[in-house]
């Protein structure tokens, strides 16, 4: 396995960008980091290995021929157990923390229900990541230091996109189990589609564009449904606003198509998945402005 250990003056995020931007798009990868700090390891009951159950591994590697067709691809290098730029800045759960949290907190929302904040409590199999509890300014440095350089670079990315082309087309890359996670409605369930396209229900982006994307993965034998159950996170509800010209539209892919998930290695069919992800970011690339008017 590739899993990295870093310290604290590492980098939070990287840009692959190409020489010069020639299409409207950015691409995110906000979950597929894989560089934990040795004191987050620490802290964990979990080992090296089960840490990583919420990682959308690889997906950065799926998607890094986007810059070859002119658009952006925006990656977290730190791992989502640590800290998840796909919530509100602060989604916390008070039982998480030594001390009282402060009002401005949002202490209820579903995902916190769920141990799944902004701090998460639990990995995707829903396994405790912490031994003892943690301190508010813990969350609070994780918070500045990783999640606000990712959303600092994707609001530039979007507001120089705009700015250059009128538009922006935000594709949020993510991958999802091939089973069906112990908090979701197909729990203990062998997934039978390949893509899940989130579009909010069409309030994120012109629904042209996820018709062209689903298209295009069928064209190339994929099995795609559309918000179910994966209508799209934070960064595609809060960054899509069609009527400012900013289209945001979520990429769920089955990790069984290009992972061994038991042992979170890449498959031979990692290769043949990416080329196919970079000939739909060639797809998006030809596609006129024009068409996400309507």
């Amino acid at each position: 396995m590739d899993r990295e250990t870093v310290n604290d003056s590492d980098a939070a995020i990287e840009i692959l960008a190409p020489a010069e931007q020639r299409v409207p798009l950015v691409f995110s990868s906000p979950h597929s980091g894989r560089a934990y700090p040795d004191a987050f390891l620490a802290a964990s009951k979990l080992d090296a290995h089960a840490i990583r159950r919420s990682e959308d591994s690889f997906v950065d590697e799926l998607f890094a021929q986007v810059p070859h067709h002119g658009a952006p691809l925006l990656k977290a290098l730190f791992p989502r157990a640590f800290v998840d730029p796909n919530r509100e800045p602060y989604e916390l759960d008070p039982a998480m923390f030594v001390e009282a949290l402060p009002a401005f907190v949002n202490k209820r929302s579903p995902r916190v229900a769920a141990g799944l904040g902004t701090i998460a409590r639990v990995v995707a199999n829903g396994a405790e990541i912490y031994a003892c509890k943690l301190s508010f300014a813990e969350a609070r440095e994780r918070i500045e230091r990783c999640y606000q350089p990712y959303h600092e670079a994707l609001e530039d990315l979007i507001t120089q996109t705009r700015t250059a082309f009128g538009t922006c087309i935000l594709i949020d890359c993510h991958s999802m189990p091939s089973i069906g996670g112990p908090m979701e409605n197909d729990a203990g369930r062998r997934r039978q589609v390949d893509f899940i396209l989130g579009d909010a229900h069409g309030r994120a982006c012109n629904r042209s564009l996820t018709g062209l994307v689903e298209e295009t993965l069928r064209e190339m034998g994929y099995t795609v449904v559309r918000n179910a159950p994966y209508s799209g996170g934070f960064i595609t509800r809060n960054y899509g606003r069609p009527e400012t010209g900013v289209h945001a539209l979520q990429i769920e892919i089955n990790r069984a198509l290009y992972m061994d998930e038991a042992t979170i290695e890449r498959t031979d069919d990692l290769a043949k998945v990416a080329e196919n992800m970079s000939l739909l970011a060639a797809r998006l690339a030809a596609l006129e402005p024009a068409a996400l008017a309507a």
